[in-house]
């Protein structure tokens, strides 16, 4: 059978070559009218587009490079799937590069991906210290705040409000002693930030702060042990603010084969707000970040950036939302 031609389209529907060229290409001016009936042609005629031929008049790819520290955590794989069905909707491609939190794979990755002569990537580092001076394509970071941000658009959650706010509720709902579980020597901007939100609560509602006591540190495993158990119940943490989601489902399903009640014992409260918080028992309370304004906020500033249309330097925050559950108000 023999392949269909913008000429062919052009016969058809009865347009120029050059408005079938601006339809395609989605630029220029043209209706709404004559954009369906062009579409329809295409549809009814099988029509497909020569991409390397247009990357190459174009200069670009139309592939775009996601970096992510790690691929089974929930928020990172949401976010990068949300993001992928946006850039898809608007032409591009994707390669999906998972670092395991490895410093010299997120620079590896870096340049494998100039060199694949993708036009831009978005970033979600997992390294604490990074600039990423030497990258050579636009991109956008997500999530971790980079030392320099003048040549790049940092995009994120409010960590600090977050964490401000989970703390404050674990108080309001009577907490006395609450406590933050997070992972040794696994530091990020987001953490950080959420660290500092809990910190600011227990000042504005002035309860001690004890970094022997209100600090429950997990080892990179996030394995909850026998040793943190008695660490609450020894110095009476009546509330606990973990750093994520998935390390609350673990200090849930511990404390409850310990014999904790919850929300009476103790009260728990995650952040991300996974989709499955409202299936375990107790239904867990969090911080709900908005996954589609951040991926969107991520793909619309990239690609102002790659059209030279946006100042760079900026921060977008995303607002924060507290998602209250039983882990925290007790079910009437």
């Amino acid at each position: 059978m023999k392949n269909v031609t913008i000429k062919d389209l052009a016969k058809i529907t009865g347009f120029s070559v050059a408005t079938i060229s601006r339809v395609i290409n989605n630029n220029g001016r043209f209706s709404e009218e004559t954009r369906g009936k062009v579409l329809d042609a295409i549809e009814k005629t099988g029509y497909q587009m020569n991409y390397s031929a247009k990357n190459l008049r174009m200069n670009k790819s139309f592939s775009i490079g996601i970096i992510v520290p790690d691929i089974s955590n929930y928020f990172f794989n949401q976010l990068v799937q949300k993001i992928e069905i946006l850039l898809f909707n608007n032409g591009y491609s994707t390669i999906i590069c998972n670092t395991d939190r490895s410093i010299e794979k997120e620079k590896s990755y870096i340049k494998t991906l100039e060199n694949k002569g993708v036009d831009g990537i978005i970033i979600v580092s997992g390294n604490q210290q990074f600039k990423f001076e030497d990258v050579k394509l636009p991109y956008i970071c997500i999530d971790r705040e980079p030392l320099n941000k003048k040549n790049t658009i940092f995009i994120s959650s409010d960590h600090f409000d977050g964490g401000y706010k989970a703390t404050s509720e674990l108080i309001k709902h009577g907490c006395k002693n609450p406590a933050i579980a997070m992972v040794k020597d696994r530091e990020s901007t987001s953490s950080n930030l959420r660290f500092a939100g809990f910190l600011k609560a227990l000042k504005d509602y002035e309860l001690d702060f004890n970094p022997n006591i209100s600090i429950v540190y997990l080892d990179k495993k996030e394995e909850v042990n026998d040793n943190i158990i008695n660490h609450l119940q020894k110095n009476n943490i009546d509330g606990l603010f973990t750093i994520n989601d998935f390390i609350a489902f673990k200090f849930i399903d511990k404390l409850k084969y310990s014999h904790f009640n919850i929300p009476e014992d103790i009260k728990i409260i995650g952040f991300d707000d996974n989709y499955f918080n409202k299936f375990i028992t107790p239904k867990l309370s969090s911080i709900y970040q908005d996954l589609d304004l951040i991926s969107q906020a991520s793909v619309d500033s990239l690609l102002k950036m790659l059209d030279k249309d946006i100042v760079l330097g900026q921060s977008i925050s995303i607002p924060i939302e507290v998602h209250l559950r039983e882990s925290v108000v007790k079910k009437i």
